[in-house]
């Protein structure tokens, strides 16, 4: 370790997504002044939201829901007005006709034909009757629970799209994790829920409504940028991490644009392989060989602008069709307003799912926006004459995969962190856990705490059932108990 660091902070954090830049508001609401280092020159990680010619696109969809009052409330402290609430329309486009997502019973046997639908009901009451063991992967967890012909024509089509993995190579972890709770039953039941109390208790992938800032979700990071450095916190972009300095027992530098910085304590919420590759010295082997065990999906946002305005009336929509590349399509115009500045145009993000060293990557970003217009005709949403213009965003490492081996590297990387406790790591690529935006905040939150002499185990954030899918609503109490009982232990 070379040169001296232009200043000492009371904690540095590493990154500025939502994980990140949660743990700086709530370090600075309670008066310490820390660093934040984030290697782009935007802060919101996934959740940015892009300007193209004065049209906002987000990278996917981000709904603001979710039962954990504490993100709840520091979403209202950021944005207050700016938070719209909206009405939700998802579907599911499957052999050339539109599902209702959530599926609505009627509209799916409509949709289906009586005959295929006396089939899945049959396959359901197969699965029911002898599911099979061991639950170990995807393919396995959702046919036990809708049937192997529910699984075939809902589900299996756009998951390997996500992630590039047949179904039966992705882990079982990952459904516990995104669509606890979701069943045939909890599906009828939210078909037919009227009131608010029902409402409330709604799997969460099935809700008809949320929140989302008028100009997308990067004004909540932005802003919350501008709070951090109000309270005297210190943001720094363009200053990707290039080494971790570490001895024995505590994390003592970080080198990060080409500057040296110190601190007391560390939240790092960069990708695994990317911290343990950035270590120096060299950590133990073993940790040195989880770094081959986190692999990651990445990601592409093709921004059509098409003329003409309401094009179709969801939000997104999922594509499980396998003769077109396109995994979903939002439609901004209909997440609010001014995502458009032309009412007479509408942008529609064609989402496709990839890996670094595939073709689709690589491809220039003419030969994508001509292939994301011939898909949109292909689907009937528009024709491929009405695209006017277009924009390509790239993000790597947008979702940690689950496959046979990332367990592996997770237990290496947390034997190692119970030695060096001035280092905690936080958010979906900082603990490689496929969280939503609101269980990233809630990790940054706590570590937070943990500075402050709290004893969080921030790994049992969406394991626990409170904070899963299905969880009731969690407030400052049950947080303030969980503590009491990581103590006790």
């Amino acid at each position: 370790m070379s040169g001296e660091a232009e200043h000492f902070y009371p904690v540095v954090i590493l990154g500025a997504g939502p994980a990140g830049l949660t743990a700086a508001y709530e370090l600075v609401r309670r008066g310490v002044r820390p660093l934040v280092l984030e290697k782009d020159d935007v802060v919101g990680g996934l959740a940015r939201t892009v300007r193209y010619k004065g049209f906002l696109f987000d990278i996917g969809g981000h709904r603001f829901f979710t039962k954990v009052s504490l993100v709840e409330q520091m979403w209202r402290e950021v944005l207050g007005a700016d938070l719209l609430t909206r009405s939700r329309l998802s579907r599911i486009y499957y052999r050339g006709k539109f599902f209702q997502y959530p599926l609505e019973p009627l509209n799916a046997v409509i949709g289906l034909g009586p005959f295929e639908s006396l089939r899945c009901a049959l396959s359901y009451l197969r699965a029911r009757l002898a599911p099979r063991m061991p639950e170990d992967d995807l393919e396995t967890w959702i046919s036990n629970r809708f049937g192997r012909r529910l699984f075939e024509i809902f589900f299996r089509t756009y998951t390997e799209k996500v992630w590039g993995l047949p179904c039966n190579r992705i882990r079982a972890e990952w459904a516990a994790q995104r669509i606890r709770g979701l069943s045939p039953g909890s599906i009828l039941r939210n078909a037919f829920s009227r009131t608010l109390a029902d409402k409330q208790k709604a799997v969460k992938t099935l809700i008809r409504q949320f929140e989302y800032p008028r100009r997308g979700p990067g004004m909540m990071w932005e802003r919350t940028r501008e709070l951090v450095e109000a309270g005297g916190g210190r943001v720094v972009t363009g200053a990707p991490v290039e080494r971790i300095y570490w001895a024995p027992g505590r994390v003592v530098a970080v080198q990060a644009g080409g500057r040296l910085w110190r601190g007391e304590h560390y939240i790092s919420s960069i990708a695994l392989k990317d911290f343990i590759r950035a270590l120096d010295p060299e950590p133990p082997a073993e940790l040195q060989a989880a770094a081959e065990d986190f692999h990651y999906r990445d990601f592409l946002t093709v921004a059509l602008i098409v003329e003409g305005s309401n094009l179709f009336p969801d939000n997104w929509i999922y594509v499980h069709d396998p003769e077109v590349k396109v995994g979903r399509i939002q439609n901004y115009n209909n997440w609010s307003p001014e995502m458009s500045p032309d009412p007479g145009k509408t942008c529609l993000g064609m989402e496709y799912f990839c890996f670094q060293d595939d073709e689709l990557w690589r491809t220039a970003d003419e030969e994508l926006i001509a292939m994301a217009s011939g898909e949109i005709e292909t689907l009937g949403l528009a024709g491929a004459g009405r695209v006017v213009d277009g924009a390509v965003v790239r993000m790597e490492k947008a979702y940690p995969v689950y496959d046979d081996a990332y367990q592996r590297g997770l237990s290496a990387v947390r034997r190692f962190l119970e030695t060096v406790p001035n280092l905690q790591v936080v958010g979906r690529n900082g603990m490689h856990r496929y969280n939503n935006q609101d269980h990233s905040m809630l990790t940054g939150m706590l570590a937070a705490r943990n500075v402050l002499g709290g004893r969080f185990d921030l790994w049992r954030v969406n394991v626990e059932e409170d904070y899963l899918e299905e969880g009731r609503a969690v407030g400052e109490e049950e947080i303030l108990a969980w503590q009491s009982q990581a103590a006790a232990k």
